[in-house]
C-alpha cells in the first residue's frame, strides 16, 4: 500500500460521490484532458472513461504505480503519463494542443498552477480541487473581504464557480482544512504586461485603502485625478473596487509612465550630449 508523502502535498481523494461531482462538473467539449497529481489513479480511471488524459506526476513511487494500474490505457495511447515536475514541463510548453485543466492539486502548489494555467493560451477550462480559502479568493466578489488579485485575475480570465466544498474525511489522510471544487471557464488568456505586479502592490496591504497602496509607487496626484476621474473615493479599499476598475487604473497609469519614459531618456541623452553642461568627476 502506498502511504501518502507530506513532501508533495499528498491527500488522495477517495470519496466517490465526490469523484462523480466533479466528472459531472466537466466542461463539454473535445478538448484533451490534462490532470496534475493522479495519485493513486482513482479520478483518473473516471476521466478515461470519457476523454483522452495527459497525466503529470512527481512521486516516482506513484508513477510506476500508475505505469502498472494503467498499462493498458497507456499501450492504447488513451493514457499518456509524464513522469516529473509538471512547473518544469511547462517552463517549455506543457502541451501541444487545447486541453482542459482537471486535478486535485496539492495544496502547496495549487495557486501556482492555476496562475499558469491562465496564463497558458491552449487551456481553456480549469477544474480543480482547491484549499477552500484559497478558492474562496479565486472566486470572491467585489466588496468581500476575501475579494483579493487572485480574485481580479481570474475574472479577468473568464467566468468563476465554486462547484462544492469538500470536507477533510472525504479525503486519505485527511487534511487538516476544508478543500472546493473550483472551475474556471476561461474566455480569454490572462497577460500580465505588468498587470501582476501592479496588483501585488494595491492588495499589499488590505486594511489601508487603495490610494494609500499605490501611491507608495506611483504619483498621488496622478492617482487622485483618476480617481475622481473613476467616481472612486480615495477611502475605497482594496477588496471594494471591481476587476474592471483596476484595469482601467492599471491601463492610466501604464500609458502615464510609458508615455514619460522617452522623454526621460531623451531628456538624459540631451544632457550627456550638451558641452555645455559640465560633467562630473571623481578624484
Amino acid at each position: 500500500m502506498i502511504e501518502a508523502k507530506k513532501r508533495f502535498g499528498q491527500n488522495f481523494l477517495k470519496d466517490e460521490a465526490v469523484l462523480e461531482k466533479i466528472i459531472q462538473s466537466m466542461p463539454k467539449n473535445d478538448n484533451v484532458i490534462v490532470e496534475i497529481g493522479p495519485g493513486l489513479g482513482d479520478l483518473t480511471k473516471k476521466l478515461l472513461e470519457i476523454k483522452d488524459v495527459i497525466a503529470f506526476e512527481i512521486d516516482r513511487e506513484l508513477c510506476a504505480y500508475l505505469e502498472e494500474r494503467f498499462k493498458d490505457e497507456i499501450k492504447s495511447g488513451r493514457l499518456k503519463l509524464v513522469c516529473g515536475d509538471v512547473l518544469e514541463q511547462w517552463e517549455r510548453n506543457l502541451v501541444q494542443r487545447d486541453y482542459d485543466l482537471v486535478a486535485n492539486l496539492p495544496y502547496y502548489v495549487a495557486t501556482n498552477i492555476v496562475l499558469k494555467a491562465l496564463q497558458d493560451d491552449r487551456c481553456k477550462n480549469i477544474l480543480v480541487m482547491l484549499q477552500k480559502e484559497v478558492a474562496d479568493k479565486f472566486g470572491a466578489k467585489e466588496g468581500n473581504r476575501e475579494f483579493s488579485s487572485l480574485s481580479v485575475l481570474a475574472q479577468s480570465s473568464g467566468d468563476v464557480e465554486r462547484v462544492a466544498v469538500v470536507k477533510p474525511e472525504s479525503f486519505s489522510p485527511p487534511p487538516k482544512v476544508d478543500s472546493a471544487v473550483l472551475l474556471i471557464n476561461k474566455k480569454r488568456n490572462l497577460e500580465d504586461g505588468g498587470f501582476f505586479d501592479f496588483l501585488k502592490t494595491a492588495f499589499k496591504q488590505p486594511r489601508k485603502t487603495l490610494m494609500k497602496n499605490l501611491s507608495q509607487v506611483f504619483d498621488k496626484e496622478l492617482l487622485s485625478s483618476l480617481f475622481s476621474r473613476l467616481n472612486l473615493a480615495s477611502s475605497v479599499r482594496p477588496h471594494q473596487a471591481s476587476t474592471s476598475i483596476y484595469h482601467q487604473i492599471f491601463k492610466e497609469v501604464k500609458e502615464k509612465i510609458d508615455g514619460e519614459q522617452p522623454k526621460q531618456s531623451e531628456q538624459s541623452t540631451k544632457e550627456s550630449a550638451d558641452p555645455a553642461k559640465p560633467t562630473k568627476t571623481t578624484s
